[in-house]
């Protein structure tokens, strides 16, 4: 019940009406922002990622999953609360070995999971939607001693905003296929307030970049966090 009253199921719902799902080749490049080519790709997560556990917090369509298992042979787990998203990325990329697709909240699925893993990332994702404390102390449990986080956000300096001064969320909106929008709750902290939080559930910050498309962006757009716990 949760996923069908979610601005994220509506948004589902018009992408699957506007281009049912088939069949596609894996993304040669992994992204982490609304610009393909923009910042660093799949580099992130590791050097050699050849038979390492993946898992993508909010996967979507499941580009990034099909990359890491196509191109970096990866055993590459994609999450998404929206059951017709999932559905979606099968369609898209259940062919390529190593490209997993589970539906689920992604702090349930981290709790109720008894598998760790090498990596954990968020595109855009569960990061920044759930509450960081539970879901970042999730997160640590269930990667392995140095493992990798990363995740890329919304920058909270985008079209001229602010970040948060405190650590409550605050209301933004998701744009649907037709451009209606959605209001979503959304954490939106700068690099110094996720260091905090990352810190306080075992990790150290070990980059942050701000991306913005050179002509097209006023403002940085992404917010590009990578940890590693301790």
């Amino acid at each position: 019940m949760l996923a069908q009253v979610s601005p994220w199921y509506a948004h589902a719902v018009q992408r699957m009406a506007a281009a049912p799902a088939h069949a596609l080749t894996a993304p040669a490049r992994m992204e982490w922002s609304t610009h393909p080519g923009l910042g660093p790709g799949a580099e992130l997560l590791g050097r050699d990622l050849r038979g390492k556990h993946l898992l993508e917090l909010g996967c979507g369509s499941g580009h990034n999953v099909a990359h890491l298992a196509r191109y970096r042979q990866a055993h590459a787990t994609g999450v998404d609360l929206i059951g017709l998203q999932v559905r979606r990325a099968r369609s898209h990329y259940g062919h390529i070995d190593g490209a997993t697709f589970a539906a689920g909240h992604a702090l349930h699925h981290l709790q109720a999971t008894g598998r760790t893993f090498d990596a954990i990332y968020s595109v855009f994702g569960a990061v920044g939607l759930i509450a960081p404390a539970p879901l970042l102390a999730a997160i640590s449990r269930r990667l392995r001693p140095g493992g990798v986080l990363a995740f890329s956000v919304p920058h909270p300096a985008r079209a001229g905003r602010h970040p948060s001064t405190d650590d409550h969320p605050r209301e933004d909106y998701v744009t649907m296929p037709d451009r209606f929008r959605l209001p979503i709750a959304r954490w939106e902290f700068d690099a110094r307030r996720w260091s905090a939080h990352l810190s306080r559930t075992g990790f150290r910050v070990t980059s942050s970049r701000e991306l913005r498309h050179p002509r097209l962006d006023p403002w940085p757009t992404t917010l590009l966090i990578t940890a590693r716990k301790r």
